[in-house]
């Protein structure tokens, strides 16, 4: 598993054990806006558009869209 695909784990562990939250998918960006290094996220968002969000959960994807908001 290379470091993307960890990532990607990652936001879909995250987001399922946030779903008993009102709002999972912001609180999910929220979390990894206060703990995931800029790297981290550029890693991320560099995954996503070379492969889509596909092997994002639904609650991942839509945390996904806010945190590339401007």
């Amino acid at each position: 598993m290379n470091s993307a695909e960890k990532l990607v784990m990652m936001v879909n562990q995250i987001a399922a054990n946030l779903m008993h939250e009102a709002d999972p998918a912001a609180v999910t960006a929220d979390h990894i806006r206060q703990f995931w290094s800029p790297h981290m996220r550029a890693q991320l968002a560099e995954r996503v558009k070379a492969e889509g969000v596909g092997a994002l959960s639904p609650t991942a994807q839509n945390a996904f869209a806010l945190l590339v908001q401007p």
